[in-house]
């Protein structure tokens, strides 16, 4: 819709304002910020990794935080693995492996710059609640969160829903913040980490974590 309102801008200013330099530097940047839209909607094909003892990025971008919470949906301890989008990012979420949607939690928030270090608890979120298909038949949690310019969260995930590992089921517009939640095992480690602060991923190809066989 975005790049759709932007063209019909530029052919307004092209066929009804009288011919200038203000009106055609006007419409080159209108142009320059319509081949940005066009690469920030990009959707690129990607071949999946399959290996369900590999836990994928959700996103593409950065990641900005390895740290532990609580999280009462997955049973207590939890780590969680943040990564940072930009606006030059690919904005496509994906399934970190096969899983059933058991819930969807919408919260209402802030709109602070993503890369922000409380915008994951004070910020717009979007939660969606896995349960792993193969075993081990752990409960992971994804949060799509908003940021600065980020002002809708596109979530294609309904409950009782089963996707294959990397399928596509959402995205946050211009610029945001995305996380994964794994419950820590009570006594040891079930996975070992693959990432490490500062690290860039891609969604559906970069390994997060890997459960220990």
């Amino acid at each position: 819709m975005y790049p759709v309102l932007v063209a019909a801008l530029i052919a307004g200013l092209l066929v009804f304002m009288p011919r200038g330099v203000p009106v055609v530097v006007l419409a080159a940047v209108l142009f320059l910020v319509l081949v940005w839209m066009l690469s920030f909607f990009r959707d690129p094909s990607r071949k999946i990794p399959l290996d369900e003892l590999v836990l994928l990025s959700p996103a593409d971008g950065t990641i900005t935080d390895i740290t532990e919470t609580d999280v009462p949906e997955l049973g207590g301890r939890a780590l969680c693995i943040g990564m940072f989008l930009s606006v030059f990012n690919v904005h496509v979420n994906r399934m970190p492996c096969s899983a059933r949607v058991e819930a969807i939690n919408y919260k209402k928030g802030k709109f602070k710059n993503a890369g922000a270090e409380d915008a994951g608890r004070v910020n717009e979120a979007n939660e969606v609640l896995l349960s792993r298909i193969a075993e081990p038949q752990d409960r992971l949690l994804v949060r799509q969160i908003s940021g600065a310019v980020a002002r809708r969260i596109v979530c294609e995930a309904k409950p009782g829903l089963e996707y294959a590992q990397g399928a596509k089921f959402g995205m946050i517009k211009f610029g945001s913040r995305t996380e994964l939640y794994l419950p820590l095992a009570k006594g040891a480690e079930k996975y070992d980490v693959s990432v490490k602060i500062g690290d860039k991923v891609n969604a559906g190809l970069s390994p997060l974590a890997v459960y220990r066989a």
